[in-house]
């Protein structure tokens, strides 16, 4: 293992920002810490970064404790939303600071940063003025400073939070494959779930100060391990169903679910879950029609039931306001949560 946090506490006066942590992200992996404002997780990066002082616990590298070792002799590189670039430098200067801070040659300097500025799809920006640059850009860099000193660890504070949508999603896509190309050793902070499993091998869901649940992106999202975590991650709507054989029956029909015991259990449905479809066992009344992208969003009251329940149809000859439609259940889009409730509710 790299990192080793032992039921690691940050406490702000009175108040518990951080609970008794325990995680590892090992040599080459990277793990994100996800979850909503305010549930400790740039807390736990700054802890781990020596930026916070620890009420108890620890916070070790390869079995050491780094209790006592200042920020710039633990070896991490930080990247933080802004980028925190130095505006009066170039983007050469900016991507060059850490190697100049430890002594290293002119000559490897420039090898260096010429190396990350290629691998960040800005070669030939050396002699920019950093202030020239879009906000996507700004980001490069940033990233490229931070891995220059060729860090054990790089932790990035909700580092693409800043960029439009768009930008944020191809970034996260570039950044995910620089730190695999290079092999980074990475701890990521992020509210936004597609960004952490675009990034991570590992996502650690963070809620009031606690991980709740930590594994590979696909578990996670297939199996949360409380209706909570699940309506972070998109679950709208919670129904009771009970398994036999992989299928899953429940008052809005039946669903494959692979994998899952026999039983009683709790289906969350995120906003695919239920499909238009002429043949679909479920018949509702379209109480809201919203338009997206790619398809429309129509809020459903299913005969029967006293919750209204999103589900999605094609955007051409989409239902609206009073139309009766039937829908069937999509298995991409329902997770399975735990052990069976009362009834259908909802969080909508």
């Amino acid at each position: 293992m790299a990192l080793v946090l032992r039921k690691l506490s940050v406490h702000y006066g009175s108040e518990a920002a951080v609970s008794d942590v325990d995680l590892s992200v090992a040599d080459g992996e990277v793990v994100a810490l996800l979850g909503p404002s305010g549930c400790g997780k740039s807390t736990l990066l700054r802890a781990v970064a020596g930026l916070e002082r620890p009420a108890s616990g620890a916070v070790c590298w390869d079995d050491t404790d780094l209790a006592g070792v200042s920020v710039h002799r633990r070896g991490f590189g930080l990247v933080f939303q802004d980028g925190q670039l130095f505006p009066h430098r170039t983007v050469e200067a900016n991507v060059a600071f850490g190697l100049r801070m430890n002594g290293t040659a002119r000559a490897s300097r420039s090898r260096r940063v010429d190396q990350l500025l290629r691998l960040v799809g800005l070669a030939g920006y050396q002699k920019r003025s950093v202030t020239e640059l879009s906000g996507g850009e700004q980001q490069r860099v940033a990233l490229a400073r931070a891995l220059a000193p060729r860090p054990r660890l790089l932790l990035l504070d909700e580092p693409l939070s800043a960029l439009d949508r768009t930008m944020r999603e191809q970034l996260a896509v570039d950044l995910a494959a620089l730190l695999r190309e290079t092999g980074t050793t990475a701890l990521v902070v992020t509210h936004d779930h597609d960004e952490a499993f675009t990034l991570a091998d590992r996502v650690a869901v963070m809620r009031t100060g606690r991980v709740h649940q930590v594994g590979p992106p696909d578990e996670v999202w297939r199996r949360p391990a409380d209706d909570q975590v699940a309506g972070f991650l998109g679950c709208t709507t919670f129904v009771p169903a009970t398994v036999d054989s992989g299928m899953a029956s429940s008052a809005l029909g039946d669903v494959a679910i692979a994998d899952a015991v026999d039983g009683e259990v709790l289906l969350g449905l995120r906003a695919n879950a239920l499909r238009l479809d002429p043949n679909g066992s479920v018949t509702g009344e379209v109480v809201q029609r919203l338009h997206r992208r790619d398809h429309a969003r129509l809020l459903v009251r299913i005969d029967g039931q006293p919750a209204l329940v999103e589900a999605i149809s094609p955007v051409a000859g989409a239902p609206g306001p009073g139309d009766w439609i039937r829908l069937a259940l999509d298995p991409n889009g329902v997770a399975l949560v735990g052990p069976r409730g009362d009834r259908l509710s909802t969080g909508t």
